[in-house]
């Protein structure tokens, strides 16, 4: 059966708008998965490769970070995992023969989508100064020209060595390696933008940057509050482990500006009622707060714990207090002493509804809280989940079945590239192993994360940008200045499966590197090879691909990481690069000496279902801070300044899409078809800004560093918190300010952005 050709290149003019669906998954779900493995793959090799996804022996899905139950079923993947794996299996191939055909000029003009669906990236290309068509060059010719660009430097920090959150533990612990051997430290990665605030709150607060619960915590635990998170779009194997939980009875109250289809009614592909009933209802109760508010309710919430338990109420866990948390007083006095009232205002929520949660938490025996980049991406990220962590410090919640803090990673991979040590603020004990290990002295001044970087970039003191995998153009914030920043770069490397905007967005001088995906046999000197990779809760398992690569001059991401390191650090360098990328079971040895927890790493994850690494909070209820006790916080809130007339926009991904990665133009959760450039209104604002629905509008960010514009977004009005809007990035992610970040964790603040309406300008 042939494979379809790539699609055209579609505009907005077929953007269709109805009703938002109160229900995910169902028949529509493996319809819509089905149809888009066999476009991409054909029939026999979809059945064959989806068998496989995220089963024992098989491939782990390069789609999210969700984890893999125990016993697992045959069809162990969503709708969205489905078309990850469909664009990287897919048979459509892109060759020398379509660089030829189409210059750079030609392929800035193309969508984002566009570029995407023309297939998998067969061989290494180039693109010299001055030249207007990438060409075919050779792995050692490529290396040659990194080597010689890094060597040039005046200073190792004058290189970026960005990270994916798809790499494998093996291909990242190798790069970090080569990185802090030629002398930097520069090590910015997709976790400086989503969950850095998370891994920042988490590690003052409790003394590790993860969550702390496993899958088996949501089988005992009475209430979960899913917030700032979208799990059905973005998550979408989570709403099984969410039904369990509802089955037993457990209470689920989603906290999230937009009601969303997914904690709606779920209707689960693998049960007779969810392709043929009605399904199970998720979310029992539905709080539409306004955009970042969180802190506002959370201060609430615990300043009535904090009442009821002065009151004699048995609602806190007092022993657990006494014993290992610090900061009581502290905390007393300060939600003592704030306006209940105007945080009730804040939230835009009926009190009502906060009596509601309130009432939840209290009737609770164990607490679960799930977030995501809902709550990451703001000025006060940090705060808001250090408000949380005081929710489930003072309630006890943590450390004890059923209980604790849980942020839902996004990327396969981006927990494990972490604890491999792409960090560029790296742990000195970490630094000490490593070099113990391997003979050297790493550097040990911090390096540049992803928006440093961008300054540095942009400000010309950079010479060299390298990315393991990602589109760094198109995910990090303020576009138009990233752009100009990767413009300045006189070499830009790009380690690719498929076509991105960061191959058309270039320094002087470019280098696409293809590499092997997931699904792909991976044969090395030492036959053939297994990768590993760390889940959203900390379980580290194996991953095998099986299909024939696309192409025989593909190379892993573990070769090109090694062939770079040999080419720059030159043959003296001791290490044996060429021996670790012949045989993977050598890097896991070396990791094994260098990270704790991945003592036996080979014995480990041959086990089905691998290895869960040790979580001191999670595991022992004891905390690796300072003075070895828990810490509540003290977090001032103080609300977005928005003017009259003005909008409190989030960014947010659309179904048919992850991360930058376009599937497709639908969103038929929300009931968009044949488009992307949309903003959600409430109906009741739009009103009050004498703004019609459908209306083509641009988006202007207001910021102290100036103004910035979107055009062409058509409203729809939608059943949003009052006071907000939404829109897709990274379309929007031109209107986020590169000094707009959060306090501590330095992330873009992407849900944040204060925006007015403006009617289209005439092109």
């Amino acid at each position: 059966m042939s494979t379809p050709a790539p699609p055209s290149d579609p505009g907005e003019e077929g953007l269709e708008l109805g009703a938002p669906a109160s229900g995910a998954a169902g028949v529509r779900a493996v319809v819509t998965s089905l149809g888009m493995g066999v476009a991409q793959m054909g029939v026999s090799r979809t059945v064959r490769t989806l068998w496989r996804v995220n089963q024992a022996g098989g491939f782990d899905c390069p789609g999210c970070a969700w984890p893999e139950t125990e016993e697992r079923s045959h069809a162990e993947f969503c709708e969205n995992g489905v078309k990850a794996v469909a664009e990287e299996a897919t048979q459509r191939h892109l060759d020398r023969a379509f660089f030829a055909e189409h210059p750079l000029a030609l392929l800035a003009q193309r969508s984002d989508y566009w570029l995407g669906q023309q297939g998998r990236l067969c061989e290494p290309m180039y693109l010299d100064e001055g030249a207007t068509h990438y060409r075919p060059i050779t792995w050692e010719d490529a290396f040659g020209i990194i080597a010689q660009g890094l060597q040039a430097l005046a200073s190792p920090d004058e290189a970026i060595f960005y990270t994916s959150g798809r790499t494998s533990n093996e291909a990242a612990f190798l790069y970090q390696l080569f990185v802090r051997r030629f002398g930097t430290n520069n090590l910015p990665d997709c976790s400086n933008m989503c969950h850095e605030s998370s891994g920042v709150a988490l590690g003052t607060t409790i003394g590790i940057g993860k969550g702390t619960v496993t899958l088996a915590d949501f089988d005992h635990t009475d209430l979960v509050l899913v917030v700032g998170q979208n799990p059905g779009t973005n998550h979408p194997r989570m709403l099984t482990t969410l039904e369990r939980a509802r089955d037993r009875g457990a209470t689920i109250i989603g906290i999230n500006p937009l009601r969303e289809a997914g904690l709606g009614r779920f209707r689960n592909p693998q049960r007779v009622r969810g392709l043929v009933g009605r399904g199970t209802d998720l979310a029992t109760h539905h709080l539409p707060i306004r955009v970042n508010a969180d802190l506002a309710l959370f201060q609430l919430v615990n300043r009535h714990l904090l009442e009821a338990d002065a009151a004699g109420e048995a609602v806190l866990d007092r022993a657990f207090l006494s014993g290992s948390v610090t900061g009581e007083a502290e905390l007393r006095a300060h939600l003592g002493a704030v306006d209940p009232e105007a945080l009730l205002a804040a939230t835009g929520l009926e009190a009502e509804q906060v009596d509601l949660l309130v009432d939840a938490v209290k009737g609770a025996r164990s607490m679960i809280v799930c977030w995501a980049m809902g709550l990451t991406q703001h000025r006060n990220s940090v705060a808001t989940i250090r408000e949380i962590v005081n929710l489930c410090l003072l309630t006890g919640n943590i450390g004890r079945p059923g209980a604790g803090l849980c942020p839902v990673r996004g990327h396969s991979n981006v927990q494990g590239d972490r604890t491999m040590g792409i960090v560029e603020k790296p742990f000195g004990a970490f630094l000490d192993a490593l070099g113990a290990e391997f003979g050297f002295a790493p550097p040990r001044h911090h390096g540049y994360d992803t928006v440093d970087a961008i300054r540095a970039m942009a400000e010309g003191r950079v010479g060299v940008f390298t990315a393991l995998g990602g589109n760094f153009v198109r995910a990090a914030p303020d576009s138009a200045v990233t752009e100009a920043a990767m413009a300045r770069c006189r070499l830009t490397v790009q380690v690719s499966t498929k076509l991105n905007r960061s191959h058309v967005v270039t320094g002087t001088r470019a280098l696409i590197l293809p590499a092997l995906g997931r699904t792909e046999l991976d044969v090395q000197a030492g036959g053939a090879q297994v990768v590993s990779v760390e889940d959203s809760m900390g379980m580290v398992h194996s991953s095998r691909g099986r299909l024939a690569p696309a192409s025989s001059r593909l190379r892993s991401e573990v070769a090109i990481v090694a062939g770079l390191a040999r080419a720059t650090l030159g043959a003296d360098d001791p290490t044996d690069w060429e021996g670790l990328a012949g045989d993977y079971r050598r890097i896991r040895a070396h990791i094994s000496a260098v990270i704790p927890g991945f003592e036996a790493f080979e014995e480990r994850i041959a086990r089905p279902g691998g290895f869960a690494l040790p979580n001191l909070p999670r595991d022992e209820r004891r905390f690796a801070t300072p003075d070895s006790r828990a810490h509540l916080s003290v977090n001032p809130w103080e609300a977005v300044a928005v003017p009259a007339g003005r909008l409190l926009l989030q960014t947010i991904r659309s179904h048919d899409q992850f991360n930058t990665t376009i599937y497709g133009l639908d969103d038929r959760y929300r009931g968009v078809r044949g488009g992307r450039r949309v903003v959600f209104v409430h109906p009741e604002d739009l009103r009050d800004l004498s703004v019609a629905e459908g209306a083509l509008v641009d988006l202007v960010s207001e910021h102290s560093s100036g103004e910035r514009r979107a055009p062409g977004f058509r409203v729809v009005g939608y059943p949003i918190a009052r006071g907000c809007a939404a829109a897709y990035f990274p379309e929007t992610n031109v209107l986020v300010p590169l000094d707009a970040t959060a306090a501590e964790s330095n992330t873009p603040a992407s849900k944040s952005v204060v925006v007015r309406l403006e009617a289209s300008r005439p092109s």
